[in-house]
């Protein structure tokens, strides 16, 4: 896809890959939504530098898990734009839970996490689904994680809620078809600011040892599961239901 004068919302892009996804997308031209729950300020300064690249921006406020709320949004974006043509679903959130300590998934933390991170994307998807079928076809990109494919990750929830939306992302793609493309990007070990709040002072111990097993010897950036997005999005018209692991081949280390 051309990207000059298409439009698209990202959930979750005030910050890391939420953020280097949107400002991309304006740079290419397209109008963009930058979506955020709690890091208003953040989300308007991304607003403002997509501005500054000459495309139309604002910051919106919502609830990912709220269906209320991403029909509003959809239909504010739509309303401002006079289009939809990508969603890229990459709000996302977890609770950092050792996988054997059972009792301590509370039913509140499995709920928010699979609100936001299962939940959301369905929504997004539904609410959006008219506006991106309009112009010809458009993408949705969710932004899942290797958790959902090898059970390994922050906990027992967030595992699982990645493991439903690649599930989710294959039945979307067969419900939107043809007019949309529904992918999803699954991206390693980020270095980030997320993980390095929830792993503390086990950060940079983490990071080596999945460096030093991944076979490109690397992990993830923001900007590399960015590309990755841009990928699907600006590349071959017949991917879809497709789940591409981006994560320096750290899961196939003989």
């Amino acid at each position: 896809m051309d990207l000059q004068g298409k439009a698209a919302i990202v959930t979750g892009s005030g910050t890391g890959v939420g953020r280097s996804t949107a400002l991309a997308l304006a740079e290419r031209g397209c109008d963009v939504v930058v979506n955020y729950s709690r890091s208003e300020s953040a989300a308007e300064q991304v607003a403002a530098l997509a501005r500054d690249a000459g495309v139309k921006s604002m910051a919106i406020k919502a609830d990912v898990s709220d269906d209320a709320q991403c029909r509003a949004m959809v239909a504010e974006a739509v309303d401002s734009f006079g289009r939809l043509d990508v969603l890229v679903n990459n709000a996302g959130t977890t609770s950092f839970i050792a996988h054997d300590n059972l009792e301590a998934m509370t039913a509140e933390a499995w709920d928010q996490i699979l609100g936001v991170n299962l939940k959301g994307p369905f929504f997004m998807a539904r609410a959006a689904e008219a506006a991106l079928k309009a112009d010809g076809g458009g993408h949705v990109v969710n932004v899942s994680s290797v958790a959902g494919v090898y059970g390994t990750g922050s906990s027992i929830a967030y595992c699982a809620s990645k493991a439903g939306l690649n599930n989710l992302t294959v039945t979307l793609a067969r419900v939107m078809g043809p007019e949309v493309q529904v992918n999803t990007v699954c991206p390693g070990f980020i270095d980030g600011e997320w993980l390095r709040g929830g792993m503390g002072d086990s950060f940079d111990a983490i990071k080596a040892r999945v460096e030093g097993n991944a076979l490109l010897k690397a992990v993830c950036t923001p900007d590399d599961v960015r590309d990755a997005i841009l990928a699907f999005v600006s590349g071959s018209k017949l991917a879809t239901a497709q789940i591409m692991v981006v994560d320096g081949g750290a899961a196939h280390r003989m």
